[in-house]
């Protein structure tokens, strides 16, 4: 656990000294929609490719309704319920890039924003794949991001970041 605080800790120094790497092409979708300008950003859909920045995501599957990430030892309790994304992130830059599950964004139909649960992705994937994880050009990694939100909650939409302060690009769910 050392480790991991350590690394939280340079990032966020990293953040505050604003030597993130932001990307000036963010914000593309599969067919290269942008979320700037005069051409409105595409939407993806659960198994397309999206892509913002260095990265190109593909949402594999997002399965709501699950109360308890973790073992029964160690884990963490969900306040309403646990909604677990799982993603393939993919580095189509020419320099690593850091995944910061932290970053993602997940929406509801009335569009209330939801911020991902770090905490509880650090139980639902073995390998801390979705937390402050670099990943080199032309590598990939699949993990998961966790969302904990109220019972009734749908959601029908992620925006999923390359960085902090990427355009981010969007992916339709259900």
């Amino acid at each position: 656990m050392r480790k991991t605080t350590t690394l939280a800790l340079v990032a966020a120094g990293l953040v505050a000294l604003g030597c993130g790497t932001a990307d000036d092409s963010t914000g593309s979708a599969e067919a290269g929609g942008d979320k700037g300008g005069d051409t409105p950003a595409k939407t993806a859909k659960v198994g397309q490719p999206a892509r913002d920045g260095k990265f190109e995501f593909t949402v594999k599957s997002a399965k709501c309704g699950v109360a308890k990430v973790g073992s029964d030892l160690l884990g963490e309790q969900a306040q309403g319920q646990f909604c677990l994304v799982t993603v393939n992130i993919k580095n189509i830059g020419k320099e690593a890039q850091m995944f910061d599950g932290s970053s993602q964004k997940a929406y509801a139909a009335d569009g209330t924003q939801y911020s991902s649960d770090s905490a509880a992705a650090l139980y639902a994937n073995k390998n801390a794949e979705t937390f402050l994880n670099e990943i080199n050009p032309g590598n990939q990694v699949s993990g998961v991001v966790v969302f904990d939100v109220p019972k009734k909650v749908k959601l029908t939409k992620l925006e999923l970041h390359d960085s902090p302060f990427s355009g981010g690009v969007d992916i339709a769910l259900g």
